[in-house]
């Protein structure tokens, strides 16, 4: 393989990998506009965190994107103040929705609350897993192709959509089928476990970028 087709070729892997990063930002945006309007109007816990998660993922897409660019435009440059500033932001917001659920959840669980259905949940996580499962894929075949160890990770970090998706789509269907309001709390604390392992990864990540500066 010639020098010139093998730039060509890394090329057109950052241009999938930019789409890809596009594409995660619209549907989390989409999708979290939904699942919050539908959490909202049918008092689902379990959903409307869901749609919240969803915004936080709009974050760290964007901080791919950047990252892609900044790749593009400066090959060899380091990792900028953005980029870190975004993990810490994303962070922060994973802990802040991980503590509003727990909050939510003990008071839902004491007051006997109910949502009024759980039938939006079900259809939005049967999509939700269906697209993220593809993404996940997309992003691990151009994080191979490139070995570019951030966008492998971001892939991972889709793979957690899919947990989510996969616990909301459990409590939505148990609700439906038994009327069991604590099903709503449990499936937030769901939400809760991955929410709060995501923030610690996004500032462990944080971190690393300061020692490559630092190096």
């Amino acid at each position: 393989m010639t020098t010139l087709t093998h730039a060509i070729k890394i090329e057109r892997h950052f241009k999938v990998a930019l789409y890809l990063g596009y594409f995660t930002v619209a549907y989390n945006l989409l999708e979290g506009l939904v699942s919050v309007f539908f959490g909202v109007q049918d008092e689902t816990l379990t959903l409307f965190g869901f749609g919240i998660d969803s915004f936080i993922e709009v974050l760290s897409g964007v901080g791919i994107i950047a990252m892609i660019l900044r790749i593009q435009r400066n090959p060899g440059t380091p990792r900028s103040d953005f980029e870190r500033t975004a993990l810490r932001i994303t962070g922060t917001s994973f802990y802040l929705l991980a503590a509003g659920l727990f909050a939510t959840a003990i008071a839902n669980t004491l007051m006997k609350h109910k949502p009024e259905t759980t039938l939006p949940g079900i259809i939005i996580a049967l999509i939700s897993i269906a697209s993220m499962w593809a993404l996940v894929a997309a992003k691990r075949k151009v994080g191979r192709a490139l070995d570019s160890a951030p966008i492998l990770a971001d892939a991972n970090c889709t793979l957690v959509c899919v947990y989510m998706s996969l616990v909301l789509l459990a409590a939505s269907i148990i609700y439906q089928l038994t009327g069991f309001g604590f099903v709503d709390s449990l499936g937030a604390l769901g939400l809760i476990f991955f929410s709060a392992r995501e923030g610690g990864e996004a500032f462990e990540k944080a971190r690393g970028m300061e020692c490559e500066c630092e190096d």
